[in-house]
């Protein structure tokens, strides 16, 4: 979130992660430790409690840690991050403490991760939910986007006045400022007030990527390194392998529900644009009518799902809000055709459209297509032209952010879509 990170710039050192992380432990394992033992003394000496309280602190640090590094991440929340950061941290901590077969105290255990979600949901509420960024803005070149951003109050800046209180200072470099100017901008990096490039800024705010131009990622290159895509494609696939067993018992009861509520087919094939525009077949549930569409199958209105839309039955709602519908796509995973993360592969008749009406739209094939990503989590389920602009603009973002710590980011904001059925059609 770009709040912290403007504390992170206008902090000394590591004063006030570290700051933080102190009274965090104060509060969330030395008090529920004082308690634990305090109520049943005998326990002060046993190993079970000093067990769980190390445990616990080591998990608590991590997830801190964690937290930090997936809550910076531009375009996001900090709130978003607590619970999944520490339900990993805790999570490794239990497996590590069953695998070891370590005593522990399970009471201590659960008490402390409870206060430490609830500890840093406090602290977020009280500190950052209504926190407003005073922005100052350099006239010149793209500057004019950051007016109607939420959370933003934009004060136009001028050689003559020297406002006070600004959280930061944007301006957009490829413009050619005055001389002067270009002082005024130094004067306030020396004063401690962060200057943006207007570009970076307004993707950092908004989780979005600018379309006016193919955009290099941090090393230089219009795509993501092989090595991180590669690493991420040996993931996919030993996750895919547990995941399919997992969830084999919900697939056969969403098959068998699919089969008693509408004749057809279970399972639903369409062949859809991939990793460097390869096509491929997609495996989903089938959530409409198996109705023959004739003559009419090529035209895009076939392909696109609108609000109400009355071919969707009534089990494919359910599987549509929930996304079981999606679980065949471990299939996919398996095959090396999709990734758990990234761009949502189109229909290739919708793919061939998009690519005539929206430039670059091809740049989104240079990544492993998802079965969830930054686009859903962040926009929703989209048909109009307009809309799908946005959504690239969301795709171009991943593909230039291209990270673990943004993936965890989408697995987080997955499991609150999953839960509320946001974007769902």
């Amino acid at each position: 979130m770009f709040f912290s990170q403007v504390r992170v710039h206008r902090s000394s050192g590591y004063f006030a992660p570290l700051a933080q992380l102190a009274v965090a432990v104060l509060v969330c394992v030395a008090g529920p430790f004082i308690v634990h033992v305090w109520s049943l003394p005998q326990h002060w000496h046993e190993p079970e409690a000093q067990h769980t309280a190390l445990a616990t602190l080591i998990a608590l640090t991590v997830g801190f840690w964690l937290h930090r590094s997936v809550s910076d991440l531009p375009g996001t929340r900090e709130s978003s991050a607590i619970l999944p950061s520490h339900l990993t941290s805790f999570g490794l901590a239990f497996t590590a403490i069953l695998l070891l077969r370590i005593d522990y105290s399970r009471a201590l255990l659960i008490s402390v991760f409870g206060v430490t979600v609830a500890w840093f949901y406090l602290v977020y509420l009280v500190t950052q939910r209504h926190a407003i960024l005073l922005l100052g803005v350099v006239k010149g070149g793209r500057t004019e986007q950051f007016a109607d951003l939420a959370g933003v109050e934009c004060m136009p800046l001028a050689l003559s006045t020297d406002p006070t209180g600004l959280n930061a200072v944007t301006a957009d470099f490829r413009f050619d400022h005055s001389d002067a100017w270009e002082k005024r901008l130094s004067d306030y990096v020396l004063a401690g007030i962060p200057v943006y490039h207007s570009k970076d800024l307004w993707e950092s705010l908004t989780g979005r990527a600018d379309l006016e131009h193919l955009s290099e990622n941090n090393f230089g290159s219009l795509g993501p390194l092989a090595p991180f895509q590669n690493a991420k494609r040996i993931v996919d696939r030993l996750l895919a392998v547990p995941a399919l067993v997992a969830a084999a018992p919900i697939m056969l009861i969403a098959a068998l529900a699919i089969r008693l509520d509408s004749p057809g087919l279970v399972l639903f094939r369409q062949r859809r644009m991939g990793f460097r525009g390869r096509e491929f077949e997609v495996i989903k549930f089938r959530t409409m009518t198996a109705e023959r569409r004739g003559a009419n199958r090529t035209q895009r209105d076939d392909f696109i799902t609108r609000e109400g839309d009355a071919r969707i039955t009534r089990v494919g709602k359910w599987l549509r809000r929930s996304r079981i519908d999606e679980l065949p796509q471990i299939f996919n995973i398996l095959r090396g055709e999709m990734s758990w993360i990234g761009p949502r592969p189109e229909a290739s008749a919708l793919s061939e459209w998009y690519e005539a009406e929206i430039p670059f739209y091809r740049y989104r094939h240079v990544v492993v297509p998802g079965i969830s990503g930054w686009a859903q989590v962040s926009q929703g389920h989209v048909a109009q032209i307009d809309d799908v602009r946005t959504k690239l603009q969301y795709d171009f973002y991943y593909i230039r952010n291209f990270s673990v710590w943004l993936d965890l980011l989408i697995i987080a904001k997955t499991v609150r879509t999953v839960l509320t059925g946001f974007g769902h059609k």
